[in-house]
């Protein structure tokens, strides 16, 4: 597919790389770069090779200044044209917090606003001691969405969620590391050889366990926790799955189980497996 020239998808071995490269505008996304992450998601998710999506800025960054405010006098002018171009921006998020492979955000220097609703629809976030994170709205009198404001308080709770949108104001590394924001913090010259470690341990891993767990936290925040047939699915797919009998294989003959020949399970539009 053609993306924008501001966006490169690469893949090596079972890792995809999405790369921001706008540095002019410091990695802000504009509504056509929004518009082409839910195609890059489903090119994720249809490439059996790949199992593991890292989301980064160019070189040593930053991960994104979010939105190119720059567009809010034109392509997001008034209010029809605003609640098309956020919906526009929702499905990105959307696409990118519901795809079945795990997601790791790589995130140095700028992570704010557009580009921290980027990073939190990521499974796992890694940063340098650069990284600086901020959601804005509160300094452009819009009212941040229901599902990226559930995202925050997922990830940080609600006190930090109100301090965070109440007052726009950016976070370093440390407390972000220390509320929940980020996973882990490096030096700037160790986090990304950190973050690809973390993808290549993520790509080991038992593809049906991956992809059940993202479904079953899914549900868990959403407050449902019933064990009731939807995750029997689950439980049954995994009992009868290629890698439970690798893994039981290999814990009994005292070697690391090999899934690099599993594809990854497809699933059903209600999200348990097909």
């Amino acid at each position: 597919m053609n993306l924008p020239e501001e966006l490169a998808l690469t893949v090596d071995g079972p890792v995809a790389t999405l790369t921001i490269d706008r540095p002019a505008k410091r990695n802000a996304f504009a509504l056509r770069m929004w518009a082409a992450v839910p195609a890059v998601v489903r090119l994720v998710e249809d490439n059996d090779d790949v199992r593991v999506l890292v989301i980064r800025g160019a070189g040593d960054g930053p991960f994104s200044a979010g939105a190119d405010i720059a567009e809010f006098q034109t392509v997001r002018k008034g209010e029809e044209a605003a609640a098309a171009y956020s919906e526009v921006v929702h499905e990105a998020e959307r696409a990118l917090a519901t795809m079945s492979k795990p997601t790791v955000a790589l995130v140095q220097g700028w992570c704010v606003g557009g580009g921290c609703e980027l990073a939190l629809a990521c499974d796992i976030r890694i940063a340098d001691d650069t990284a600086r994170f901020g959601i804005t709205p509160s300094k452009l009198g819009v009212v941040y969405h229901q599902m990226s404001t559930a995202r925050v308080v997922e990830t940080v709770g609600p006190a930090w969620a109100r301090y965070i949108l109440f007052t726009g104001d950016l976070l370093d590394a440390e407390v972000a590391l220390r509320i929940g924001l980020v996973h882990e913090v490096h030096p700037v010259d160790q986090a990304a050889a950190r973050a690809y470690a973390l993808a290549a341990t993520l790509a080991t891993r038992a593809p049906i366990t991956l992809a059940g767990a993202k479904q079953l936290i899914a549900r868990a925040v959403a407050g449902e926790a019933a064990d009731d047939e939807w995750a029997q699915r689950w439980y049954r797919a995994s009992y009868a799955s290629r890698e439970y009998a690798e893994g039981v294989e290999a814990f009994v003959g005292k070697r690391q189980p090999d899934f690099g020949g599993i594809p990854w399970p497809k699933l059903d539009e209600d999200g348990a497996p097909a």
